[in-house]
């Protein structure tokens, strides 16, 4: 009901339609164009007609430009039309300049698809029309080849649609091969853009807010990472030798202990002679890194700091040795090297020094198919299913992993070397060329990394260890890059490449590592 009373309220309030006869509506349909008569401008001088066909006709037999012929020599279709009476309109040429125009057609360009004036009544003729008129011209009664002249014409017409089909197709090509280009950078901006652009002087660690940097500092609050890193005897054995064995090095000196843990670092430095250690930590281990001070009597030694380092202020203003375990999965995930340079450019005083003080980062091929099928090759068929889109995921992510010497293919090339007495952290953003001594014949299925730290300044016994897959196993094992296709290579062969390493731009603790070899490019993350 309600409907119904709506619909006749709306009913009411409309006015009636006036009747009007035909003649009515012819005299109206009169007086409306008389007042809006048409008013075309010639192409090439001032007049102006009420018609396109006078216009041509005009533009035929006192410039001798024939819009027909035009159309017909160059096959032109509706929008070739446009383009042609805007570029007439754009650039003003000479009627003349028409007869030396062949295969190259000045009006080609997509830029005359916009008019000068956007009610150009020209614009609106239908270029069909130039095509009939072709057809009758070559049809006249009793003319003998009125057949073939027809088809001629029909012929041409296919001539210019093909030659506009083949020009769009290429076109449409270029477009493609745009838009993959395109797909490939946004792809690229959004997962590697570091390794194309590199950081900037503020992609550093030290630029972070406390807040931004608190997940790291929470993994580093769970007991089992610290039990993981302290059952690592070649780590923690190598920073107790160091210590043990150079005790001139700190008798009756002041050491900074960046990101101390457990304490572990702080309580050697203290037994090996230190006057004073201070510890410093932003997770929540340090609380029981105070309880074990206490409880092994080195709280007369050790300090404890809960903070990051660029934060706090210490209670000296300066240190001579700086210690620190920063090292993460291929040396510098991580970037807290960042905050042991950082410390060392505001603490450090003359003469004092880092440790570890040298450490090198090292590439090695690896032959191990088996891993290559399991990781790659199995996305292309998963229980009948292909799924090799899934291979374009998995491997940019570099694997860590334990590694068999036996799959080892080449002897190791060192990529990095840094002096941590010297780098700054510009520096730990590199591009490297490297060269890999073929040892067997195989295929190389994967690039490995890994890295060897050195203690060598002033020490009367260096130390060193390495995280190398021939050497005793670490919980920093090794990083893999693995390939999309296998390469086959024979002993004694050189296998050449480059390497990018750079901090990924949203996170600056995790890298963005990009491997060219063999005419193949592949950017991976480590995060």
């Amino acid at each position: 009901m309600a409907e119904s009373g709506e619909g006749a309220a709306v009913t009411d309030e409309m006015p009636e339609l006036s009747e009007m006869g035909d003649e009515e509506w012819c005299d109206w349909d009169e007086d409306g164009q008389s007042k809006e008569q048409v008013q075309i401008c010639c192409l090439f001088c001032e007049r102006l007609f009420s018609s396109a066909q006078d216009t041509f006709s005009h533009c035929k037999a006192e410039h001798q430009f024939d819009m027909t012929r035009i159309v017909y020599k160059h096959g032109l279709d509706c929008y070739g039309f446009i383009k042609l009476i805007n570029y007439i309109r754009t650039t003003n040429p000479s009627a003349e300049s028409f007869k030396s125009v062949l295969d190259q057609i000045p009006w080609e360009n997509e830029k005359y698809m916009k008019p000068p004036s956007a009610d150009d009544p020209l614009l609106q003729f239908d270029v069909d029309e130039f095509w009939d008129s072709m057809e009758e011209q070559a049809c006249p009664p009793g003319q003998a080849d009125v057949d073939s002249q027809a088809r001629a014409v029909q012929l041409q017409r296919l001539r210019g649609a093909e030659k506009r089909a083949e020009e769009a197709e290429a076109a449409f090509e270029r477009i493609m091969n745009d838009f993959e280009k395109m797909r490939q950078y946004v792809q690229d901006f959004v997962i590697n853009a570091d390794a194309r652009t590199g950081t900037s002087a503020a992609n550093t660690v030290a630029d972070l807010r406390e807040d931004e940097d608190s997940v790291y500092f929470s993994s580093y609050g769970h007991y089992g990472i610290h039990e993981e890193m302290l059952k690592d005897k070649v780590r923690t054995e190598s920073y107790r030798d160091f210590m043990y064995c150079n005790p001139h090095i700190f008798k009756d000196k002041v050491i900074l202990d960046v990101g101390c843990g457990t304490g572990i670092l702080s309580m050697f430095a203290a037994k090996a002679g230190a006057k004073h250690v201070i510890g410093v930590d932003q997770s929540e281990i340090i609380y029981q890194a105070m309880d074990i001070v206490r409880e092994n009597e080195l709280d007369g030694v050790v300090t404890l700091i809960r903070g990051r380092i660029e934060d706090v202020e210490l209670p000296v203003a300066q240190v001579d040795i700086i210690i620190s375990e920063w090292m993460g999965y291929f040396l510098l995930f991580e970037s807290m090297l960042d905050s042991v340079i950082h410390a060392r450019d505001k603490y450090l005083m003359k003469g004092g020094a880092v440790y570890p003080d040298v450490c090198t980062i090292s590439l090695v091929a690896v032959g191990d198919r088996k891993k290559h099928d399991e990781r790659v090759a199995f996305w292309e068929d998963v229980y009948g299913f292909k799924m090799s889109c899934m291979k374009k995921a998995v491997i940019p992510e570099a694997v860590v992993e334990v590694l068999s010497p036996d799959t080892l293919i080449s002897e190791p090339c060192v990529i990095k070397a840094i002096d941590c007495n010297t780098v700054g952290s510009l520096d730990l953003d590199f591009t490297s060329e490297f060269s890999l001594n073929i040892t067997e014949d195989h295929e190389c299925v994967a690039i490995s990394g890994h890295f060897d730290i050195l203690f060598e300044r002033n020490c009367s016994n260096q130390v060193m260890f390495s995280t190398g897959p021939r050497s005793a196993q670490t919980h920093w094992k090794q990083t893999v890059f693995l390939l999309e296709q296998p390469i086959k290579v024979n002993k004694g062969d050189i296998l050449q490449g480059k390497i990018v390493c750079c901090k990924n731009r949203k996170d600056p603790r995790s890298l963005m590592i990009t491997i060219s070899i063999n005419n193949m490019k592949q950017t991976y993350s480590l995060q």
